[in-house]
């Protein structure tokens, strides 16, 4: 049925309504919030950055050479896979000027684009290695040696479209199988020929055809070795991953879907039909999606391949982002290998059909499938029926694959929901390492880098997903480009625009306790009791009965009961404020105060809740009692209390006028201070850098406030009467004429000032009006003035006194205007 552009504006409007916004409410019931933030400051990590050198978005780890090969721009670098930060080698591969003005001439930018990325490092052999880069906009491979860890390129370039991208922004993959090199990329300076090439031995790549390939972004290129351990002669498969905009929707805007290719390794194209192309590529759907939220994850970012001793026990976890709605939430799934088996061998297939002219709409395919299974590698049965090669296949199997090479059976993710789904962050990279617990089970432990350069280690579980930490990679963030684990050592290596960062999968120091350590639910550490310390059980006997940790629900009850907290002496100083520290060691955990083993309620407005302690308003005897800060962290359903701190306030004899000295450590960073009491006991004191007490504190902004508005107001009528002429200034002549009020008019004003307005009383008023500047001179003191000048001047007495008093009231002063006088006569 075709689709007007009403109904498709309908049809977007019900999507944002009914899908999109539900999001909203519903995946905070979904999302993960990481257990403990670790701070750059605090994750002592090791790093690599070469002045001058950027985008160190390449890695290959060499266990057997003991180093890490870096591809960066212009540069390769060999570093120490126990420490990046050493430099063992390294090999500089420029692009020739001539190239960058060619490649500046294209239209290309000169000092960004059109340098060498290097983008892609295989290994070939033990000491030979296989190497491209973007070479200004044209893409180049060559060979590298490596000699004692020293590196040194072959410098037998060749080109290599659909090798390499000839952009570096563009997303591509690549994997090395035998000897023999496959990519996914473009086959143009333009992007717009999209390819999956096998090169160096057997070449073989896809049809330029939107139905294979439509403008899809490359992710992943990997191998399973199907062939091993089979009875019916199976062939290995590569397998790609990557999302396109969907041919068989349609819809207000092109829609990206996310999809699973594969090809066969045996595979060489056909004798008439599909030369020197694939005759196995079939792709499907892949569906990553979350009931609960009826909103679909389509765009994969990247892919971890967890390999089993058994291959048919792989299982590839995704990291996948939505296309519309909210951008920064991430979802992981995980796909099972004997899915996607049985979507491909089994799976039915979609057709075009052709509707309404020159439409096409994609439909399942429900005609008879030719024999052998379009799409299927060479086995023992195939070959049975006398088909050796894809050579010998006949030509209708091979056109049925060449028109229908999309399955209409789709890989759902295990269990039909995602194993984590996190708001607020958008995840770029994943590696997955199976770890045996302290009680031998095996649980997988997800790294995930994001685009704001954090490291997440989750837990995956069967009915839930725990973020263990979150650690902070780069200062500033910046997006983290790629993430490879070697689990030998350990260690991940993560590169990033600016640099290459070694990061341990677990830091059990961590942890400062046995809770912490045990609520943490970490699979590579647990808690010792004979050394009381959080341990990394790689390096421990596991079996040693020890060792406290449980994974599963993260229940501490095993804990030694002697880690309670010892109560701090608090001296109580009435009138004061006090700070009673508590610091929480989880994102997961409330604290909860206690005073005399009863819950102080939040709400009570004598205390002060804070994210680090509780603030006491106006202490006094009365508040004297032992103060619990507690811990309360839910695990599995299960809360689990803990006190982490414990404070006893008493009273002490008071005594006026002796010099107390003021614990500093009721607020972090105050300095030393020594604070005499008052006198009189109802007085109250400032004690450290606490504040003072409300009561002093709201008198004082009192008077401070009445003394500034007594001011202003006296400088506004001041003003006011200027500008009226009411105050003769100098410079200007009065209306009247005069230049010299009566003496006698002055002491008058004066006289009904003080009565009228009498200063209030105290010594904060001393001295309040004493810096009011006023162009007065003594008339004691004044001079003559000539009659035609301008300057005019009122004398004062006492102008210089130490209570700078008003000495007149202005409304007071009696004038005779002159132009009044004038208008009379």
């Amino acid at each position: 049925m075709c689709l007007s552009k009403v109904h498709k504006a309908a049809l977007f409007l019900f999507y944002n309504l009914l899908i999109r916004f539900p999001l909203y409410s519903q995946a905070n019931t979904l999302d993960c919030t990481p257990r403990k933030t670790v701070n750059y400051e605090d994750a002592n990590l090791k790093t690599f950055a070469e002045q001058g050198i950027s985008n160190y978005s390449t890695l290959l780890l060499s266990e057997e050479h003991n180093l890490l090969f870096v591809g960066a721009r212009d540069a390769i670098f060999a570093l120490n896979i126990d420490n990046v930060s050493d430099s063992i080698s390294q090999e500089m591969w420029a692009v020739p000027e001539h190239k960058r003005n060619e490649c500046m001439y294209k239209g290309k930018s000169r000092e960004t684009d059109c340098r060498n990325y290097i983008r892609i490092l295989h290994r070939l052999t033990e000491t030979r290695m296989y190497i491209c880069g973007t070479n200004a906009f044209h893409p180049t491979c060559d060979y590298m040696v490596i000699n004692s860890g020293k590196i040194q390129l072959e410098k037998k370039p060749e080109d290599s479209k659909g090798k390499c991208p000839f952009d570096p922004t563009q997303r591509y993959a690549s994997v090395m199988v035998d000897g023999e090199f496959y990519s996914a990329t473009a086959n143009n300076f333009l992007g717009s020929e999209p390819i999956l090439l096998r090169s160096l031995k057997n070449n073989l790549r896809t049809e330029y055809e939107t139905s294979w390939l439509n403008e899809p972004n490359f992710v992943h290129l990997d191998v399973v070795q199907e062939s091993e351990g089979t009875a019916d002669g199976d062939d290995d498969k590569i397998y790609l991953f990557f999302s396109e905009t969907a041919v068989e929707f349609e819809f207000y805007n092109k829609l990206v879907v996310s999809r699973i290719a594969r090809v066969c390794k045996g595979d060489l194209g056909g004798q008439r039909t599909l030369q020197r192309k694939w005759t196995s590529f079939l792709k499907a759907s892949l569906i990553c999606s979350a009931p609960e939220l009826s909103f679909p994850f389509n765009i994969i970012q990247d892919v971890f391949v967890l390999r089993a001793s058994n291959w048919r026990d792989n299982i590839f976890f995704a990291v996948f982002t939505p296309q519309w709605g909210i951008q920064d939430i991430s979802a992981v799934c995980a796909f099972s290998m004997a899915k996607i088996q049985e979507v491909f061998n089994e799976g039915k297939y979609k057709s075009p059909v052709t509707i309404e002219q020159f439409r096409i709409k994609w439909v399942m395919y429900s005609g008879t499938v030719p024999v052998p299974r379009p799409g299927s590698c060479i086995n023992n049965n195939i070959r049975k029926s006398g088909f050796k090669t894809s050579l010998d296949l006949p030509d209708r199997t091979l056109q049925f694959v060449k028109d229908h090479p999309l399955m209409d059976d789709v890989v759902t993710s295990i269990n039909s929901q995602p194993k984590l789904i996190k708001q607020g962050t958008k995840y770029t990279q994943i590696a997955v390492h199976r770890v045996a617990a302290a009680n031998q089970k095996e649980y997988d432990v997800i790294f995930l880098g994001t685009d704001s350069g954090y490291l997440h280690k989750a837990l995956s579980l069967e009915r839930e997903m725990f973020i263990i930490e979150e650690v902070q990679m780069f200062l500033p963030a910046e997006p983290v480009q790629n993430l490879q684990l070697s689990p030998k050592r350990g260690q991940l290596y993560v590169g990033s625009s600016s640099q290459v960062v070694q990061v341990p999968v677990a830091v059990c120091t961590r942890y400062i306790n046995c809770w912490d350590c045990v609520l943490a639910r970490d699979p590579y550490c647990a808690w010792d009791k004979t050394t009381s310390q959080c341990v990394d059980i790689s390096k421990k006997n596991s079996h040693v009965l020890n060792l406290v940790q449980n994974v599963e629900n993260g229940d501490p009850s095993e804990c030694p009961s002697h880690e309670n907290y010892k109560a701090e002496s608090r001296m109580i100083i009435p009138g004061n404020n006090m700070l009673l520290n508590c610091y929480s060691t989880s994102n997961l955990a409330h604290m909860q105060w206690l005073l005399n083993r009863r819950v102080i309620p939040a709400a009570d407005s004598k205390y002060l809740y804070l994210n680090d302690g509780l603030l006491i308003f106006n202490v006094s005897i009365a508040d004297e009692g032992q103060y619990d800060c507690q811990s309360v962290e839910t695990v599995a359903g299960k809360p689990f209390t803990q006190v982490t701190a414990s404070y006893l306030l008493q009273s002490s004899e008071y005594k006026p006028g002796i010099e107390y000295p003021i614990p500093t450590e009721t607020l972090p960073g105050a300095k030393p201070a020594i604070s005499t009491l008052p006198t009189s006991p109802g007085t109250n004191v400032r004690v450290g850098n606490l504040p003072m007490t409300q009561s002093y504190l709201q008198t004082e902004f009192t008077l401070k406030g009445f003394l500034v508005l007594f001011v202003m107001m006296f400088i506004l009528l001041l003003a006011w009467n200027v500008y009226k002429g009411h105050v003769p200034m100098p410079l200007r002549p009065s209306r009247n004429g005069n230049t010299r009020p009566p003496t006698s008019l002055l002491n008058n004003s004066v006289q009904q000032l003080e009565e009228k307005t009498p200063l209030p009383e105290g010594p904060q008023f001393q001295g309040a009006l004493s810096n009011v500047d006023l162009p007065l001179t003594s008339i004691t003191n004044a001079s003559p003035l000539e009659k035609n000048s301008n300057n005019n001047s009122i004398a004062l007495e006492n102008a210089h006194s130490s209570c700078a008093r008003p000495l007149f009231v202005l409304d007071e002063l009696e004038y005779i205007d002159a132009d009044q006088t004038d208008s009379k006569a």
